[in-house]
């Protein structure tokens, strides 16, 4: 497989499997099918692209490829299929789902860049709140998000093998429960929109902070993410939630391009070049943020927002007010009662306080954080600061261990060979 051929394959699935996938659960109002099917596409394109070159249009020739190999799949399973029950495409369509999907209508050749986005009404399916919200967002991440079983497991901090029972779980639910595949009406939409943010929020973190892989930054997960969120909250414009999420992403992704250096490695927030944080976002992130501040109402994305703009409204490092950002953990750590949060509240102590402080508040989330490489990694560079080498050198190791992204492993061992370079005292 040629080296252009493969990366058009990747560059295919990163921009359009959660597209394809939404019109073909619509088509086939089958998850597995369409995945399965959509699977095998991608699958025909690794061998075919390699041997004919890469189609001018690549969507539209895996649309077609995964439309042909899920009308063979239904052609044999179809009468396996009469039985089992198959997603509502709308409330209207109760009727009509009852009966077994046309084969004639899938096979009849569709342009997916003139069909209108399906991905809200995925969305929305995947966060229904009759799945447990775990299993909303894990199958969420990956039919929407395209994110691999090993990625999600790595997001939720659980095994492999449990987050694919998860996600098997929750679409065998969705269908046997005839969750319908559509966009909420209006009245349903305020109750449902908790488990949306949430499922968004997951797939901008796992962009901004990849969990695996040789880049730390996804930003096509993280591009989805806000393209998403101003959906969701074009639907609902007096929402301050979305908008206040909506302001965090912004002011997070504003400085993706000053978080690795010509590299590849991590370059930690103080050593940014501020020059090459995106002005127009960080502006824009916010207004948003002022417009859902303007509602009263405080929210834990609100003040990871706030956080976000203290960060991003400083000139230079050391104008950073730290103190402001120390005192908005402390009130989202009392609003949530995240150990990550505190794990932030530290970094922030540590600033304001020194490590000593810092070390306290780490204190009893290794049984919550066990599997988090940043913690022992906070904790040693705070031990490091203390002059405790030898401690600092075993949190280092323990953080490279857990550590699954090739950026923050290099960073770690970059850190530890600086240890044994540090002359002793």
């Amino acid at each position: 497989m040629s080296i252009g051929s493969a990366a058009a394959v990747e560059q295919a699935f990163l921009e359009h499997w959660g597209r394809l996938l939404a019109l073909l659960v619509r088509q086939l109002r089958s998850l597995d099918v369409a995945e399965e099917a959509l699977a095998d596409a991608f699958e025909r394109a690794v061998r075919h692209w390699a041997e004919d070159g890469v189609p001018d249009r690549p969507e539209a020739w895996l649309h077609t490829a995964a439309k042909r190999r899920a009308v063979d799949l239904m052609r044999r399973e179809q009468t396996l299929l009469r039985k089992l029950p198959l997603l509502t495409v709308d409330a209207v369509d109760a009727v009509v789902a009852e009966n077994p999907v046309d084969l004639l209508d899938i096979e009849v050749e569709e342009d997916p860049s003139t069909i209108p986005d399906e991905r809200l009404r995925m969305l929305f399916t995947c966060c229904h709140p009759a799945l447990a919200l775990e299993s909303r967002i894990a199958l969420t991440l990956r039919m929407v998000a395209g994110l691999t079983t090993p990625e999600i497991a790595r997001a939720f901090l659980v095994s492999e093998p449990t987050m694919a029972a998860r996600i098997t779980r929750a679409k065998k639910k969705i269908a046997a429960a005839g969750i319908p595949y559509r966009v909420p009406s209006d009245a349903e939409l305020p109750p449902r929109l908790g488990g949306v943010l949430a499922v968004l929020y997951l797939v901008f973190t796992e962009g901004h902070s990849a969990s695996s892989g040789p880049q730390p930054v996804r930003r096509n997960l993280c591009d989805e993410a806000i393209r998403l969120l101003r959906v969701v909250v074009s639907l609902l414009p007096s929402s301050p939630e979305p908008m206040a999420l909506l302001a965090l992403t912004l002011l997070q992704h504003s400085r993706r391009d000053a978080r690795t250096d010509s590299a590849g490695r991590l370059v930690l927030l103080a050593d940014q070049d501020r020059s090459h944080w995106h002005r127009t976002e960080i502006a824009e992130g916010v207004a948003w943020l002022r417009r859902a501040a303007a509602h009263g109402a405080v929210s834990p994305y609100l003040l990871q927002a706030a956080i976000a703009a203290e960060h991003t409204s400083a000139a230079t490092a050391s104008a950073t007010d730290w103190r402001a950002i120390a005192m908005l953990y402390e009130e989202l750590e009392a609003l949530t009662g995240s150990p990550v949060v505190r794990l932030n509240r530290a970094v922030a102590v540590a600033e304001t306080s020194g490590p000593e402080p810092a070390l306290a508040l780490l204190d009893g989330l290794d049984e919550r954080l066990g599997a988090y490489h940043l913690l022992p990694a906070t904790r040693a560079d705070l031990l490091r600061r203390l002059g405790d080498a030898d401690a600092a050198r075993a949190a280092y190791t323990r953080a490279l261990e857990l550590a699954g992204n090739a950026a923050d492993r290099a960073f770690l061992t970059q850190r530890l060979a600086e240890l044994d370079e540090a002359p002793s005292t």
